[in-house]
């Protein structure tokens, strides 16, 4: 099936690995520049020059916090200067410490809230207004299944993940009218580089074996594991497609039909 891709331009938030990087792969082998931003200015340059290489689209790495009001605001705008226009924003940038609520401290709520949830807020609060100019656009936001399948070890992740579903569903009841339209696509729980730290920091809370915490997370999916970065990409690739523009204000579980509250079960056992 063409998606009809070829010629439309991206930014991705969070493109220098783990999903962010997937999306930007899978975007360019469709035919579309993409803008990547991340942290790190070295791993987005080296995944930039490997996605072009790869495809022959132009990647453009910029370096943003996206803690930083400046910075998203900064992204956005050289993201548009270079690539004339933007089609499509793929929110994927943040992650949240897990942990249970005595282990949780003040900044480890504001890490989840500035980057998982605020982030994306000032990405949309200045590639929203480009998109209303040119006449439309695209935005997917990358939240996560612990919004609505919650579990007392990610609260934090999961507060900042039901702000984000809100927030998703609000916009694409404001700017519907513009051409814009948004969804939200939210993993469970996903093979990255993040994933080994995750499974750290579950073992020491629940007082578990490294081996005991890495398999709650397959034993609550009923597929028995947990999903590649690549499986993610595809599914936001199809739903930035000019095909699924009708698609508004629509929230996409992919995590294999994940029972979370079987993770919490079994930790208590």
């Amino acid at each position: 099936m063409d998606l009809e891709l070829t010629g439309k331009t991206a930014l991705v938030t969070g493109g220098s690995e783990g999903i962010g990087k997937a999306i930007a792969w899978g975007l360019a082998k469709e035919g579309v520049d993409v803008a990547i931003c991340s942290r790190r200015l070295d791993k987005l340059e080296a995944a930039a020059k490997e996605i072009s290489d790869a495809t022959g689209r132009k990647v453009i790495p910029i370096a943003a916090d996206l803690t930083k009001d400046a910075d998203a605001k900064a992204f956005v705008t050289k993201g548009h200067e270079a690539l004339g226009r933007i089609d499509i924003l793929v929110n994927n940038a943040g992650s949240a410490p897990g942990g249970v609520l005595e282990h949780l401290s003040e900044d480890d709520w504001a890490q989840a809230l500035q980057l998982k949830f605020m982030g994306y807020v000032r990405c949309m609060r200045y590639a929203l207004p480009l998109m209303v100019k040119q006449g439309g656009g695209r935005v997917v936001n990358l939240i996560g299944n612990d919004g609505r399948k919650p579990s007392y070890w990610e609260i934090a992740p999961g507060a900042a993940n039901a702000a984000g579903y809100n927030l998703t569903l609000s916009l694409a009841g404001q700017y519907g009218k513009h051409g814009i339209s948004l969804v939200a696509v939210n993993p469970g729980p996903v093979r990255t580089e993040r994933w080994s730290g995750l499974v750290n920091a579950m073992a020491r809370d629940m007082k578990l074996s490294y081996e005991e915490a890495d398999r709650l997370a397959p034993a609550s999916i009923p597929m028995g594991r947990i999903a590649e970065t690549k499986e993610v990409a595809d599914l936001v690739v199809m739903l930035a497609s000019p095909l699924m523009h009708y698609l508004n204000g629509t929230m996409i579980e992919i995590d294999g039909g994940q029972e979370k509250a079987l993770m919490d079960r079994l930790r208590d056992q």
